[in-house]
């Protein structure tokens, strides 16, 4: 059975069809990933054992009639290390927290667990969630399934490579800066950041604070895009603890593309973007628009400012600094880091002293910030105005395809910047595959809406996957991948 090229939804109606067992779906979801994972270390810890016994569980439930009548009752998933998974390590990537094993899961942990989907283990993160290469002195760095020498992206840069290489149906990811969408789109799945606040976050490690909690967002990460909007679902609500969860009830969404306003926008004015994305995006445009869509063409001024618009929102949030985080509670010196990391040993990587080190100069300047505020809520307006109700906007997910690796930090790139300004705009984004380039590396692009507008952004990626073929396996991986035919074995 070609388990790989099946969403998570149609896997599970199989279990609960009795046409397959629980346990023989994770049986071969294990197995792929002790195929895939010596080359990609993307899954970093392992549950297997348990996951089989919660199998097992399932199957004996499903025989008795006492399953819950839920889509994914018995289909395997992989999560994000930073998230409280009981039994599991929940470093973030931070040496000083290798050895923190949660007592109970984060609140999203639990709610995929109680609709009966069971985790296969936890997947690499950059040090402390911050950077755009899943990297870290606790587990090393991840590969990319489309070519090893190129990042995965981050911060679930493990969640996006794991799941493209068909090692879990689903993955569950979180995102502040674009790390949900870049991981995504280096590996060429879907992922969709939230509404700001549709999701509680309660139970990462690290997370934001305050009003940044708005900015952090949680989202699955797929191959298929019929299982963004159900996953969504189950992830959404107030959970009483997240101060800034807020309550709506989503329901799907069948789009009238003759009322659509599709408002493209191909830059941000200041980080070119590559020739191939350029041209993808406006394959996209000319297929919406052959479907009646109305298409804007829109370069909004403030969005030379993305940067600084989205570390202002963030810093005047936060309280607690980077250096405290790296310190797991006492401030590091970033000197001392940085003569430790070139002369060696040290516990960190080089992203992350960077940060801590330029983390102070924001806060030096409280007039800049503020008019960097006003700026994005006049930017948010200006977008929100340029969709309406009814329409979305293209823009692109990176300024280039999946880089080699170590390439961003040596270059200083601001390209993640694309996806971080919807983060402080608080807008649902879904990452959209678009087949690959001639090299064989993953292209796509971001679908936004305005805020709790998330049905539509994910309509029109399955939309999209219907016209342009969504995920295509990485061929090191599918023995044959482009005859459909090959099977787990």
């Amino acid at each position: 059975m070609d388990l790989w090229q099946l969403s998570g939804l149609k896997i599970g109606k199989l279990i609960r069809d009795r046409e397959i067992t629980s346990v023989e779906v994770t049986q071969a979801f294990i197995h792929q990933i002790q195929k895939v994972n010596p080359d990609l270390n993307a899954m970093v810890k392992t549950r297997f054992e348990e996951a089989l016994q919660e199998a097992e569980q399932a199957d004996a439930l499903l025989q008795k009639g006492k399953a819950p009548n839920s889509p994914y009752f018995g289909v395997p998933t992989s999560i994000k290390e930073s998230f409280a998974l009981k039994g599991m390590p929940n470093s973030g990537g931070l040496v000083a927290r290798k050895n923190y094993y949660p007592k109970e899961d984060a609140v999203t942990v639990k709610r995929y667990r109680n609709a009966g989907l069971i985790p296969l283990g936890v997947t690499n993160v950059s040090e402390l969630c911050m950077w755009m290469e899943s990297d870290n002195k606790v587990y090393g760095r991840s590969n990319n399934p489309y070519d090893l020498s190129r990042t995965v992206g981050g911060s679930s840069g493990g969640e996006g490579a794991i799941v493209s290489a068909g090692g879990a149906p689903v993955g569950l990811g979180s995102d502040i800066g674009g790390s949900i969408r870049m991981p995504a789109f280096f590996n060429g799945i879907f992922g969709h950041k939230p509404t700001g606040g549709l999701v509680p976050s309660t139970g990462q490690f690290p997370t934001a604070e305050n009003e940044a909690l708005r900015m952090i967002c949680t989202g699955p990460l797929v191959r298929f895009a019929e299982d963004l909007f159900p996953l969504l679902k189950i992830l959404a609500g107030p959970d009483g603890v997240d101060p800034y969860c807020i309550d709506l009830d989503l329901q799907k969404k069948e789009v009238d593309y003759s009322t659509l306003t599709v408002v493209n926008i191909e830059d941000n004015g200041v980080t070119p973007v590559s020739a191939e994305l350029r041209k993808s995006q406006q394959e996209v445009v000319y297929a919406l628009k052959q479907l009646g869509a109305r298409v804007i063409q829109a370069k909004p001024k403030a969005l030379k400012h993305s940067f600084e618009i989205w570390s202002s929102f963030l810093n005047s949030a936060t309280e607690t600094s980077f250096a405290t985080l790296m310190g797991n509670g006492k401030p590091i010196n970033p000197v001392v880091e940085l003569f430790r990391y070139f002369i060696g040993p040290s516990h960190h990587t080089l992203p992350a002293i960077v940060l801590s080190a330029i983390e102070v100069f924001p806060k030096l300047l409280p007039k800049r910030i503020q008019q960097m505020k006003q700026l994005g809520f006049e930017l948010r307006q200006e977008l929100e105005e340029l969709m309406g109700e009814n329409g979305i906007i293209l823009f692109p997910s990176h300024s280039q395809v999946a880089p080699k690796h170590n390439q961003p930090v040596q270059r200083l790139s601001f390209d993640w910047v694309y996806t971080a300004i919807i983060n402080a705009m608080e807008f649902p984004a879904t990452q959209v595959p678009l087949g690959l380039n001639q090299e064989g590396l993953p292209l796509g692009v971001q679908v936004i809406g305005i805020r709790k507008n998330d049905a539509l952004t994910i309509a029109v990626a399955e939309k999209l996957e219907e016209i342009f073929g969504g995920w295509v396996p990485p061929k090191k991986y599918f023995t044959n991948s482009n005859s459909r035919e090959v099977v787990f074995t």
